[in-house]
């Protein structure tokens, strides 16, 4: 990791060095707060992604205010959040190969750990490597709801599963990953319901199937910040995996609501401060944020707080404005705030959250699980 720091802890935020990964510290611990009311008031559990922040001090402040632990991608990354102290991780996705198996069986000496499976080769060599370490796994099928990524179909082939998993000396059966990840996007309220009330009609069918055969599920868990509140009210899923909400995006401001207004239930709390480089021409300017301080595959970033300026174009190090004729006046040297299209990837390219209250540097925050792919 680059060891060195944007900015130091009582600096004031113009003073911050560019490009920096900027959190408002308000309206990320607003986020957190009202996600914890949300989550008390539908009676379901919270286990919020950390492929989104990769941050053992975020999942920390997750946990005490109520979320039941983690959920991440990789088996580093459960690395990285156990070592921080999160004593409860599912890594909610298939775990393929003896290095990864193996490190994920030993860490399950140390913490609650939980995993996703779609085939039964890989539940023979999860059982295998946990029965080298003596510990014990737990185990969810993964069921394809709508997603067309990882999961086995609905019914009768997540049963078979689910039997095999009981049957193993040193799994146990969890439940059910059921995660509808197309869904997340989807603009309209409408159109977001229904492809979440379609994959709840799959899960209650595995559910019912499995109970036939004995089989209780105690956790069915999925849904997302684009949809949670569909999962919450369906009566079927217990726990949601929501993450992004603690951050936001632009592209997740894109959804709209039952009534066609833009969502604004989470405020944006993270940032990409940047400057202006450069101001050839009265219509266009360059910020020293590009492709490697903000993900694009969900849409370019948009600039906070100035009016009628818009960011158009990045390439490595840039990243272009144009200015309308109604734009805030701006200067080289000035620094702007961007908004990512996409929070988990533009997180994953910094080394440091920089923790800003009232215009003042409060916290400085490694992003411990940066670039913890395997």
């Amino acid at each position: 990791m680059n060891k060195y720091r944007p900015a130091e802890i009582g600096m004031a935020v113009e003073d911050v060095d560019t490009p920096a990964l900027l959190l408002d510290l308000d309206a990320f611990e607003y986020n957190i707060q009202l996600m914890s009311a949300l989550v008390k008031k539908f009676q379901m559990k919270h286990r919020p992604h950390a492929k989104t922040h990769k941050s053992p001090v975020v999942a920390r402040k997750q946990i005490a205010a109520g979320a039941v632990g983690q959920c991440c991608q990789k088996v580093a990354e459960a690395e990285i959040l156990v070592a921080g102290g999160v004593d409860s991780v599912l890594v909610s996705n298939q775990i393929v190969g003896l290095r990864k198996l193996d490190r994920l069986a030993g860490l399950a000496c140390n913490a609650n750990i939980s995993v996703c499976v779609d085939d039964r080769d890989n539940i023979d060599q999860l059982n295998e490597a946990a029965k080298r370490f003596k510990s014990s796994i737990e185990v969810l099928v993964e069921i394809d709801i709508g997603a067309g990524r990882c999961g086995v179909a609905p019914g009768l082939s997540a049963v078979e599963l689910a039997k095999i998993i009981k049957k193993s000396s040193n799994l146990t059966f969890g439940g059910l990953q059921a995660y509808q990840g197309r869904a997340q996007h989807i603009r309209g309220f409408g159109e977001r319901k229904i492809a979440i009330e379609k994959a709840g009609k799959l899960v209650q069918e595995t559910v019912n199937l499995l109970l036939d055969v004995n089989l209780d599920c105690r956790l069915i868990t999925g849904g997302g910040t684009g949809t949670f509140q569909f999962e919450a009210n369906s009566g079927i899923w217990n726990e949601i995996q929501a993450g992004s909400y603690c951050f936001m995006d632009a592209d997740y401001a894109l959804n709209l609501g039952e009534s066609g207004e833009f969502i604004d239930t989470f405020k944006n709390s993270l940032f990409i401060l940047s400057t202006i480089m450069s101001h050839p021409v009265k219509e266009r300017a360059v910020v020293d944020a590009g492709h490697k301080a903000a993900s694009v595959d969900s849409g370019l970033p948009r600039v906070a707080d100035l009016h009628d300026v818009a960011y158009v174009g990045a390439s490595d190090e840039h990243g272009s404005l144009t200015l309308g004729a109604n734009a805030s006046e701006v200067k080289i040297g000035e620094k702007i705030r961007l908004i990512p299209g996409h929070c988990d990837p533009t997180v994953n390219l910094h080394d440091w959250y920089i923790g800003i209250r009232n215009g003042i540097v409060e916290s400085i925050w490694s992003v411990e699980a940066r670039g913890a792919a395997f």
